[in-house]
């Protein structure tokens, strides 16, 4: 398989030295306002607080990931400094909040915000949550493929990652419909697969997805257990349908449930993960104590990350021989800066 100069620069600096994603994310909007609000019983969270929680998820996390998803809003101009210069830097361009109708869900980008932006800021890689549901009304899942596949043209454009994040949502009327981001706890790992073979298609420019469990977290049984065969044989439908490299995202799920499923994705293919809260939301309980959260976040945060990259050293793939290919740069030869194409 054949990349792209800048893309194929850009994925190996998300990824360690042997190729395996091991990245947290401090992007989270509406779970973060929503914790200070409860935590400081307020009706908005402003903006110091929501910039200094990111801060230290940052300051305390980072030296034990190979990379660090940031928002551009309260993340990225406050925490940038704890971001080695040796670290992946992905940077969010979905909007937290969408439209909603009868319909389905509809994504939209930051206001003011591009991956001209990202590219001229620093960024590693461009990362876009969109909300999908197969059975959403024609004319929205239209929409939310035509927002992905212009993001994915963009990111060609500026030679920059694609990083996908997709994500099941319930549709009006179905059970445990909500709005918040959580887990869809009625799920079912058809609606989640049928999705990532949609998304999975070369048109949309996806470099990584970034995907969740096909089954609820909770519901995910012991990987050595009576029950693992017919879970691992779901997982591995999935992996089958990644085109392209892929990590698990922990939408919320604790910390046990998380690893669990990282063994089971990791056995699917996964080449690691991009995950905030199974990672640092048990530590967030103890805002508004900023000192006593950065505590927690050494002593319980670090130590499961060191678990889970231990478990990712150990099982995962390397992104760069994702369904046993070998990735080489495209053009590589004594033409290259005649045939090396820009477009801005």
């Amino acid at each position: 398989m054949q990349m792209s100069a800048g893309k194929l620069r850009s994925m190996r600096r998300l990824a360690d030295e042997n190729g395996f994603f091991k990245m947290t994310a401090v992007d989270q909007r509406p779970p973060i306002m929503n914790l200070i609000k409860q935590k400081k019983n307020v009706d908005q969270a402003s903006y110091a607080d929501v910039a200094a929680v990111k801060e230290s998820f940052t300051k305390i996390l980072a030296p034990a990931a190979s990379a660090m998803l940031l928002d551009p809003i309260w993340a990225l101009p406050n925490a940038h400094q704890h971001v080695s210069p040796h670290q992946g830097l992905i940077m969010t361009i979905e909007a937290h909040d969408f439209f909603e109708d009868e319909k389905g869900r509809r994504s939209h980008n930051i206001p003011d915000w591009s991956v001209a932006k990202i590219k001229a800021a620093g960024g590693d890689a461009v990362k876009a949550l969109a909300w999908y549901h197969p059975d959403a009304h024609p004319e929205t899942n239209a929409f939310q493929q035509k927002y992905v596949q212009d993001l994915g043209d963009a990111c060609r454009k500026y030679d920059l990652p694609f990083v996908f994040e997709l994500l099941v949502y319930p549709l009006a009327g179905e059970a445990n419909q909500t709005q918040d981001y959580v887990e869809h706890a009625s799920k079912q790992a058809k609606n989640v697969i049928d999705s990532v073979r949609e998304f999975a298609k070369p048109k949309y420019g996806v470099d990584l997805l970034k995907l969740e469990s096909p089954i609820p977290a909770s519901q995910v049984p012991d990987f050595n257990g009576k029950d693992a065969a017919a879970t691992q044989a779901i997982f591995d439908e999935l992996g089958a349908l990644c085109t392209v490299p892929w990590v698990m995202l922990s939408a919320g799920a604790n910390m046990e449930d998380f690893y669990r499923i990282l063994q089971y994705a990791y056995k699917a293919g996964a080449a690691g993960y991009l995950a905030g809260r199974a990672i640092w939301l048990k530590a967030a309980q103890k805002y508004p104590d900023i000192a006593a959260m950065e505590k927690e976040l050494i002593q319980e945060s670090l130590p499961y990350m060191a678990r889970l990259n231990a478990l990712t050293d150990a099982s995962a793939t390397p992104w760069f021989k994702h369904n046993g290919k070998t990735v080489t740069l495209a053009g590589a030869d004594q033409n290259f800066p005649k045939n090396y194409r820009v477009d801005f």
